[in-house]
């Protein structure tokens, strides 16, 4: 961070603003609504500012700048067209220890004016240090649309229930726990609504089950216990068993994952993540929650999944929102059924949240339609490494030509997989395409027949994680590309690639391995289907 983010206490203070015209304007409303008393100086002030600032609590002084006038501000902000003036305002507040802000002059600001987003007493500020305000802005406006001015009114409730909430409920824990529910509940979903006295009312009632459970557990052996009890309903809010999300990461860029998925990392307790989960990702869930490496590559599993399996109930059942952090899409390879099948067998709550998968992401970023009226009517979903090197009896699958078939795990095997293709009797010239870290800065893409793309490959040795796409389909790419990254690419510093690294170890232990592309999510769904057995998994969708 270029700045730390701070929120000041204006209310009451005193803020100097040098400056009477439109950008004088515009902070004084920013100040006021924050309850500032301020001081405008400057011998013209406009008859707006005079509106905005009738209230007595405020003054304005129409004289020229001097010194003395800033005695007891808080802040000062400068806010003329005068450099020479600017300069000497900066180094008067200075000298006097006094914050000072010169607008649109970020060498002369002890501290910026972010893009502000109201939801009082919700704050939000969002700052680029000066290098883009506009963008800020932008980004400002992004978020005011997805977040509803009924998160205000649900802060101040939760203020007015505090001290009752820390007073009812000792723990941490515990009170972190009863305001997540009330946030995500029917509490927060009456407030949306313009429920006011009734989110208030059912606030109170949850509070009071919340405080009985608590004292009934703590003295179950009372003779005499005149505390009321939880309602069945009240009950199913509070489960002896925590429960597990199976969230899908996508390929590995951040703003691909969904906003549940996004939501549940920040709830976790404790992540299980895999090997090729990117750090972008996993820097998004909340950050007090424990992160255990669970990931698996091709002939190397850090953790069996039958162990995973166990992790994954034994936390739940301690009580904890488990997060199992899957690269690309749950069910699509990633063993994510498995995983549920275990959970429901032990009575352990789940959510599964869909992630895009790797074959969406490598099509849609190579400009690769996987379906298309005149080329494709199907699209079939194949992994492509069988266990072992156990020869593939399954190639006259693959011969329809007006189907996408989409390989996982298949650059370990390519020269494997197209031989076999060819000799079942698909024809040499089948377009075929590597796609090598698909969504990511650095993806790259290889395009060929079954005849040519081994000795391509060869050449060009495009890196793992990728994926293989069959089909007519295959020649729109070089007409619908709009992913370009060469300059990106060859642009690269070597402190950006040095960044670039495979997650090994395990406990969440993290070892950095510089490698020539950024690991993502990807191959991970794959990697994951590398015990399938001795035929090759498929998933059709017509």
């Amino acid at each position: 961070m270029n700045t730390f983010p701070l929120f000041f206490k204006l209310e009451g203070r005193k803020v100097l603003i040098v400056g009477g015209g439109e950008v004088a304007l515009r902070k004084a409303d920013l100040l006021s609504r924050a309850g500032a008393c301020i001081t405008i100086l400057a011998p013209d002030i406009s008859h707006e500012i005079r509106e905005l600032l009738s209230n007595n609590k405020h003054e304005l002084i129409e004289k020229n700048y001097h010194k003395s006038y800033m005695s007891g501000a808080r802040v000062i902000i400068a806010a003329t067209d005068d450099e020479t003036l600017n300069h000497e305002i900066h180094a008067d507040a200075t000298e006097l220890n006094i914050p000072v802000n010169v607008v649109d002059t970020p060498p002369l600001c002890d501290f910026i004016f972010p893009a502000i987003i109201d939801r009082n007493p919700i704050v939000i500020g969002i700052s680029s240090n000066g290098k883009a305000p506009v963008l800020a802005r932008l980004l400002r406006a992004r978020l005011e649309t997805l977040i509803p001015q009924g998160y205000g009114k649900l802060a101040k409730l939760a203020g007015d229930f505090r001290s009752e909430v820390k007073s009812k409920i000792p723990t941490l824990t515990g009170r972190r726990q009863f305001w997540e529910r009330a946030f995500e509940g029917q509490v927060s979903q009456l407030m949306f609504a313009g429920n006011e006295t009734e989110a208030a009312a059912k606030l109170q009632a949850d509070l009071d089950s919340t405080a009985a459970a608590i004292h009934n557990k703590a003295h179950p052996d009372a003779a005499e216990n005149t505390t009321p009890t939880l309602s069945d309903e009240s009950e199913k809010k509070l489960p002896s068993v925590g429960e597990v999300y199976i969230v899908g990461a996508g390929p590995g860029d951040p703003e691909l994952l969904t906003f549940k998925a996004l939501r549940l990392m920040q709830q976790a307790d404790i992540v299980y993540y895999d090997a090729l989960v990117s750090p972008q990702v996993l820097d998004l869930c909340r950050r007090d929650a424990d992160k255990v490496f669970v990931g698996k590559k091709r002939s190397n599993h850090t953790v069996a999944q039958l162990g995973i399996n166990e992790l994954l109930v034994n936390s739940a059942k301690e009580g904890r929102r488990v997060v199992r952090l899957k690269g690309g899409d749950p069910f699509i390879f990633g063993r994510g059924g498995e995983e549920i099948e275990s959970l429901r067998a032990h009575g352990v709550p789940y959510q599964v949240v869909p992630g895009i998968t790797a074959a969406n992401a490598a099509a849609s970023y190579a400009g690769i339609p996987l379906t298309h009226r005149d080329h494709s009517q199907s699209v079939r979903f194949v992994t492509g490494f069988l266990k072992a090197g156990t020869p593939n009896n399954n190639f006259k699958n693959f011969l329809n030509t007006d189907e996408t078939v989409v390989f996982y795990m298949g650059l370990h095997s390519l020269a494997r997989l197209t031989e076999g293709l060819v000799d079942a009797g698909r024809s040499a010239d089948t377009p075929i395409a590597i796609v090598s870290n698909a969504s990511m800065p650095n993806q790259q893409v290889l395009t060929g027949t079954l005849a040519s793309i081994v000795s391509q490959q060869e050449t060009a040795q495009l890196p793992t994680p990728a994926l293989l796409i069959m089909g007519d389909v295959v020649s729109l790419h070089h007409d619908l590309a709009w992913y370009n990254l060469q300059n990106q690419q060859h642009n690269q510093s070597s402190d950006d690639i040095a960044k670039n690294w495979l997650r090994e170890g395990s406990r969440g232990e993290a070892v950095k391995q510089p490698i020539d592309q950024q690991a993502h999510a990807l191959s991970m769904i794959a990697n994951l289907a590398t015990n399938s057995g001795d035929d090759l998994e498929q998933l059709i969708i017509d």
